[in-house]
């Protein structure tokens, strides 16, 4: 094959938006999200993204980085734990640019609280805190926070900060980690 029939080949590739399977059950994340919160925001509005996407739907740049964001959200996501903390990279980290971990969970809170409207707040590859106004696709994204209020109003009503603390339960800090180094896209 000579180097115009590849490029062909490649360039006529629809390449096509995949949903990320759960890495637990839909009730798995009980009692922090509800099985009815995951079947909403999990089957119906990031499966939305992804399916708009792929039908050509709506604004293409909105659907894939609603799809991409959703994705990491998801992924990291596993059974709550009560005592559940960073360990390994994500650990030092946080220690090295924030003291500890309460202090990180303290600022997130504030962050997010400033984002007026719909968003995601997210931890950087380097430590940092930052917002996503709406949907974009960001590559330093190792921990991610779904601030749209499809992610807390249907177990939590209007207490958005009590959705946050008890998210902090079901976050795989391993996952965490692999996107620290990249590892994961």
């Amino acid at each position: 094959m000579d180097i115009r029939n590849l490029i062909d080949l490649v360039e006529s590739k629809d390449p096509k938006l995949e949903q990320a399977k759960l890495p637990y059950a839909r009730d798995g994340l009980s009692p922090v999200l509800s099985m009815a919160a995951v079947n909403y925001h999990y089957g119906k509005l990031y499966k939305g993204y992804v399916d708009r996407y792929n039908k050509g739907e709506g604004d293409p740049d909105f659907n894939e980085a609603g799809a991409f964001l959703h994705k990491i959200y998801f992924s990291q996501l596993q059974a709550p734990r009560n005592q559940n903390r960073p360990v390994g990279t994500s650990a030092a980290l946080i220690n090295r640019r924030w003291t500890d971990f309460d202090r990180f969970k303290d600022q997130v809170k504030d962050e997010a609280m400033k984002l007026q409207g719909s968003g995601w707040v997210y931890m950087s590859r380097s430590g940092e805190i930052k917002t996503i106004k709406n949907h974009a696709i960001k590559h330093d994204i190792a921990l991610l926070i779904d601030w749209w209020e499809h992610a807390w109003a249907l177990d939590y009503a209007a207490k958005k900060d009590l959705y946050l603390n008890n998210l902090w339960r079901c976050i795989n800090w391993e996952y965490v980690n692999r996107r620290i180094y990249g590892g994961i896209k």
